[in-house]
């Protein structure tokens, strides 16, 4: 049973209220604010786009089969990249001032196949709270078992090959979110620390919105398109092992690399740190200086501003990362980053290894 955490309220917080005036007066002096800007809108108008002309592309059932297939793993990585872009921002209330344009954007979270409103419960409450402690941070439970990242999960003998089957696995995480994990999570008792108790209209949301989501990936494509059960099975799986892996790609690198820590509270249930600065050792940057990533990822390779500074849009997030590089270097804190996405998967494997290789024989 999980213990009721408290972070230290040490000296050393004087860090996030010194990074924290630092970013205001970023946005103050630059006259800017904190939410969507040109650049925002501009992407935002590209993934959806993207999301919708590829749907249509194959619902309109004019190409070959190969073809076909291209345009599902194309749609998978879409799907990938409006979450990341669009939704994330949106539930985290950062994409606008206005919450109805926060509530509209959210909502499309649906359609790529994930519930919004678990999704501000489990990655909005309990990752952003409790970041990488094990038994409270569900997000890093990739597949109890199978995947061993820290010191306290247990041990098994297959696990020593967890490092060969990690990115397979990892691929399968989409399409458990639209069968599985959603239901799963909406019905535990607690997520973390956080009891689960839901408002009524969010059964029906969930349910409603799942079904429009089976009609529409589902239940359509096989009235419509001239396949055979075979080819939409394999169709559908190139959608969600596309998006399954660039999700879970981008998330495990946030957090489960070289440097990065899995802290556990003491006997009383109390951290050592603050929470700041239990975010600098928990969480980590990579390919920073890349406009792709950037212009791909919706500020997740920015994964440490993300944490410090949740309710700013990822659009600011580069201007943002030397001010807390900066802060973080005087309070003697480390920012961990990884210089390419290459050396980021790098790393993620190695450290796959290193906790597989602990594995019973």
């Amino acid at each position: 049973m999980n213990q009721k955490l408290k972070f230290s309220s040490n000296s050393k917080s004087q860090f996030l209220s010194t990074v924290r005036k630092r970013v205001d007066s970023y946005f103050k002096e630059n006259k800017i604010g904190r939410n969507a800007n040109s650049a925002m809108w501009f992407k935002t108008f590209v993934f959806l786009s993207g999301y919708i002309t590829l749907y249509l592309l194959i619902i309109l059932n004019i190409f070959s089969p190969p073809v076909m297939l291209l345009l599902c793993v194309l749609l998978g990585v879409c799907c990938a990249f409006v979450g990341f872009n669009i939704c994330h921002d949106a539930i985290h209330g950062s994409f606008s001032g206005n919450k109805t344009v926060n509530k509209v954007f959210s909502f499309l979270f649906n359609f790529v196949g994930a519930n919004p409103y678990v999704w501000s419960i489990t990655h909005n409450i309990v990752h952003h709270t409790y970041t990488n402690i094990p038994g409270h941070d569900e997000d890093i439970e990739v597949a109890p078992g199978l995947i061993r990242i820290s010191e306290e999960e247990e041990v098994n003998s297959i696990q020593r090959f967890q490092h060969l089957y990690a990115l397979p696995l990892y691929s399968l995480a989409s399409i458990s979110w639209v069968f599985r994990k959603d239901f799963k999570k909406f019905f535990q008792a607690k997520i973390g620390e956080h009891v689960m108790i839901h408002p009524r209209v969010e059964y029906f949301n969930l349910f409603f919105y799942k079904a429009a989501y089976y009609f529409m990936f589902i239940i359509l494509p096989l009235l419509v398109l001239d396949v055979t059960w075979w080819q939409f099975i394999i169709g559908f799986l190139a959608l969600h092992l596309a998006e399954g892996l660039t999700m879970g790609l981008v998330f495990q690198l946030a957090h489960v690399v070289e440097g990065t820590l899995f802290p556990v509270p003491d006997a009383s249930g109390n951290m050592e740190e603050a929470w700041a600065e239990h975010q600098m050792h928990t969480t980590a940057n990579f390919a920073t200086n890349s406009k792709l990533a950037a212009f791909f990822l919706g500020g997740l390779n920015r994964q440490i501003e993300h944490h410090l500074f949740p309710k700013v849009c990822h659009i600011h997030y580069g201007p943002i990362s030397a001010i807390v590089k900066k802060t973080a270097k005087e309070f003697n804190l480390p920012y961990i980053e990884s210089k390419t996405f290459i050396s980021a998967l790098r790393s993620h494997l190695f450290m796959l290894k290193k906790f597989g290789k602990q594995a019973v024989a």
